[in-house]
Parts: structure tokens; C-alpha cells; sequence
């Protein structure tokens, strides 16, 4: 963990868990350019150190699924802290429900759900404070099934109603509940930790699709929700490439 006290008192603060790669490398990256001061939350200590020396943040080393690892988290974000992405989370395996690996589900139902509402747990009241902000990134997934998707499918519709139920829970509050929802995303690690680490499974999800999004975009989408003013409550964003016009129908090229 790098130390939270050479923060700057005059920045505000952003915690983004899954920082380490994807989505989450770039959106810390997008919010320091918006001028967040921002803390760099993932379980692997090197990528974060290096992330957080590049855009002059605090790495916290965290497992959002470890109630001690969450704690420390929330006390080295401050009382300062303004805007939480939950950005953590993942799929793992294709299986058919007939198949199902239930140690895998576990494990996407810990990070996906629990952990997220953990961590919004411990920062909701500084947030609150703050007049700031929650941006969950979920995703199309949540939207309905397909084939060897139940166990995602599942864990996001369940971080979904977390999402939907805070937003009722808290409309007399000034803290802003927000989702973003990617479609087909191009990173370097989401499809390969789903499948094992199996290169050429992980490429073929993307395979003959012309241009699919990019972290970058994502974090694009992320740094303008944030952005708003604080009467304007952005409910949910879904973000997709042009050649995704749903969950089943992708364009691709022979």
C-alpha cells in the first residue's frame, strides 16, 4: 500500500476497485485527467504501484471479498472520498448449467455482488458526506441469459438490483447511483481469466469482429457520468461496438 498521506488536500477523491488492468487501469487513469486525486484498489500490488506512480494516485492493495481488506481500503480513501467505481468482478467459465463449476458461481457472486456492496457499504457514508457518487460497471450480461452465461448472467442481474434498490433506498440523500453497462469489450485479460488462461478461446470470442470497444471507452463513458452536475443522476448507460446490436447478434466478418 503506498502512503495515503501524501495525498493533495486540494484534489478530490475517486476509488476504483479492479484497477490493476482493463476497464479499471483506464478509468483511474481517465479521472485523474478530470483532476480526481485517485486510489487505486486491485489485489495485484505491483500493478497498482505502477499505476498509481503514473497518474500520481494511492495504490491499496485489496480484495473487495475480505471484509479487513474493504476496511483498510475505506480508511485510506479519507474523508475526502467523492466518487467509488465499483469495477471489480469477472467471469469465469462458459459451462451449460448442466455443467456448472459452483465453486466458479461462488466465486463470481463474491466478487461481483458482494464485493462491490462491501466496499459501497464502507464508503456510503463519506460519499454521502461529499454530495458524491456511485458508477457500478455491470454489464449487458445482466440483461438476460445465454448459453453458458448463467453464472455471469446471474451475478450481474444481482449487482444490478443492488444498483436499482440503492437508487430507491437513497433518493432523499445527495449521493448519485449510476451504471454503466458494457457490450463487448476488447481487453487484455477479461475473456483469457474466463476461460483459464486459454489464449486461443479468449481470442475467438472477438475473433472477426471489426472494431469492438476498448477499455478506453469504457473509462470515456465512465469520466462523463462523473462529470455531471450533482442534481444530474445518469440511471444506466449501455455502451456497445457497432457491430454488437445485442447480446446475441454480433457482425462478423468471414
Amino acid at each position: 500500500m503506498s502512503d495515503p498521506t501524501a495525498s493533495s488536500p486540494d484534489r478530490p477523491v475517486a476509488v476504483v476497485t479492479g484497477a490493476s488492468s482493463g476497464i479499471g487501469a483506464a478509468t483511474a487513469r481517465r479521472l485523474a485527467d478530470e483532476g480526481y486525486e485517485v486510489v487505486c484498489a486491485a489485489r495485484r500490488a505491483d500493478r497498482i504501484e505502477a499505476l498509481a506512480d503514473e497518474i500520481g494516485g494511492v495504490a491499496v492493495t485489496c480484495d473487495v471479498t475480505d471484509t479487513e481488506s474493504v476496511a483498510a481500503l475505506a480508511r485510506a480513501a479519507g474523508d475526502r472520498c467523492s466518487l467509488l467505481i465499483n469495477n471489480a468482478g469477472g467471469a469465469l467459465g462458459l459451462e451449460p448449467v448442466a455443467e456448472a463449476d459452483l465453486a466458479a458461481w461462488q466465486a463470481m457472486y463474491a466478487s461481483n455482488v458482494l464485493g462491490a456492496t462491501s466496499v459501497t457499504k464502507a464508503l456510503l457514508p463519506t460519499l454521502i458526506n461529499n454530495v458524491g457518487q456511485v458508477i457500478f460497471v455491470t454489464s449487458v450480461a445482466a440483461d438476460g441469459g445465454y448459453e453458458g452465461g448463467a453464472g455471469y448472467c446471474g451475478a450481474k442481474a444481482a449487482e444490478r438490483a443492488v444498483v436499482e434498490s440503492m437508487r430507491l433506498e437513497l433518493v432523499d440523500q445527495p449521493v448519485r447511483i449510476a451504471e454503466v453497462s458494457p457490450g463487448m469489450v476488447h481487453t487484455e485479460e477479461f475473456s483469457l481469466t474466463r476461460f483459464g488462461g486459454d489464449q486461443e478461446r479468449a481470442d475467438k470470442v472477438y475473433a472477426g469482429v471489426e472494431k469492438p470497444l476498448l477499455a478506453s471507452d469504457i473509462a470515456d463513458v465512465i469520466g462523463w457520468i462523473a462529470t455531471r452536475p450533482d442534481h444530474v443522476n445518469i440511471d444506466r448507460i449501455t455502451v456497445r461496438p457497432r457491430a454488437q446490436a445485442a447480446q446475441h447478434k454480433v457482425h462478423r466478418s468471414s
